[in-house]
């Protein structure tokens, strides 16, 4: 069983950033995010909690990524 990072919804949004996300839009705790060739998703940003590991792989297979390619943006 493979194991996902650990990390609150800000870094993961960082993350995206630098993958080519941009933030749309914010409705209460929740970013929407969207890349160029139209791949989007949400992201919580809740203080002092971190993406559990089914929504993180729910968040990578909306926006078409590995866990390999997110682990190298976020270091």
């Amino acid at each position: 069983m493979s194991t996902f990072p650990v990390f609150s919804g800000s870094r993961l949004i960082k993350a995206l950033r630098r993958l080519g996300f941009e933030v749309i839009r914010v409705k209460g705790s929740h970013h929407f995010l969207r890349h160029p060739d139209g791949r989007c998703t949400v992201v919580p940003v809740h203080r002092g909690e971190t993406i559990g590991c089914g929504l993180l792989a729910r968040i990578l297979r909306d926006c078409e990524l590995s866990r390999d390619e997110l682990t190298i943006e976020l270091h």
